[in-house]
C-alpha cells in the first residue's frame, strides 16, 4: 500500500528483543512522520503478518529466535514491491550485510544508532536512499570490487568509461560520501548544499547508472573507479 501525500510512513518492526522493539517503538511513535502498524518478535509471525498490514517500511533483525531475518527480507522482497526494508542488527560483518542486501534489504544500520537517526535514516530509505550505517557501506564497495577483478574487463571499461563521464562532479561527491556510510543530512553540510539537493543528485545518478538503489549507485560508481581516493575532490573541504 502507498502512502498518500503527507501521511505518516506505516512501518512494521521485527525484533526479538523486547526492550529494543519497544524502543524503537517509541521512537517512531514520538515522530509525526511515521506510525508503527505492526511489531513482532519471530520471523515466521511477521512473514504471517506481513501480507496483511502491507507497511511502507520494514524494520527487521537478523538474529531472530526461529528463522535468520534474511528469510523475512525475501518474502517481502517477492511480495512486497513497494515496500523498503531496513536491517537494524548488532550484526556489522561482511557475511550478513552481503546475504541481507543480496535477499533485498536496501538499507542496514547497527543497533547503536541514536533514535533519531533512526528516524532519518528511515525517511531517507523511504526517499529512495540506501542508508548504512558508517563502514558497512565499505563493506559493500570491498565486496563489489572484488567481483569486478574477477569480471571481463574490456567490454566493462567501454561501457563504463560513458556512463561515467555522464555523472557531474557534484554527483560524484555525493556517492562518494554516501559510500563512507554519511547519511543525506551529513553529506549536505559537507557539501553546502540542502538534503533536497543531495537526493535530486542521488535520483539523476539512478538514472545515469542505471540503477534503482542508492546501494546499486554506490557499487556501480566504485565498479567505474569513480570512488577511488586519488578522486576524493571532498577531502579538501
Amino acid at each position: 500500500m502507498s502512502e498518500q501525500p503527507g501521511a505518516p510512513l506505516r512501518v512494521m518492526i521485527v525484533e526479538d528483543d523486547p526492550v529494543m522493539l519497544e524502543r524503537f517503538a517509541a521512537a517512531l511513535v514520538r515522530d509525526p512522520r511515521t506510525r508503527v502498524v505492526e511489531k513482532v518478535r519471530s520471523g515466521k509471525e511477521a512473514i504471517a503478518r506481513l501480507l496483511l498490514v502491507t507497511p511502507d517500511v520494514l524494520l527487521v533483525d537478523l538474529g531472530l529466535p526461529d528463522i535468520h531475518g534474511t528469510e523475512v527480507i525475501r518474502f517481502a522482497a517477492r511480495n512486497l514491491s513497494e515496500c523498503d526494508i531496513m536491517v537494524v542488527t548488532v550484526f556489522g560483518d561482511e557475511r550478513n550485510v552481503v546475504a541481507s542486501i543480496e535477499s533485498g534489504a536496501t538499507g542496514y544500520v547497527l543497533k547503536d544508532c541514536s533514535d533519531a537517526d533512526l528516524i532519518t535514516r528511515i525517511l531517507e530509505l523511504r526517499a529512495g536512499g540506501s542508508p548504512m550505517s558508517p563502514g558497512i557501506a565499505r563493506i559493500v564497495l570491498n565486496q563489489m570490487r572484488v567481483g569486478t577483478k574477477a569480471a571481463p574487463g574490456p567490454g566493462r571499461r567501454g561501457a563504463g568509461e560513458g556512463t561515467s563521464s555522464a555523472l557531474t562532479a557534484r554527483e560524484t561527491d555525493v556517492l562518494r560520501l554516501l559510500s563512507r556510510g554519511y547519511n543525506y543530512a551529513e553529506v549536505g553540510d559537507r557539501l553546502g548544499i540542502s538534503v533536497n539537493t543531495v537526493t535530486s543528485h542521488i535520483k539523476n545518478s539512478y538514472r545515469k547508472l542505471a540503477v534503482h538503489s542508492g546501494t546499486a549507485a554506490v557499487t556501480r560508481a566504485a565498479e567505474l573507479g569513480l570512488l577511488r581516493p586519488g578522486g576524493d575532490k571532498d577531502s579538501a573541504r
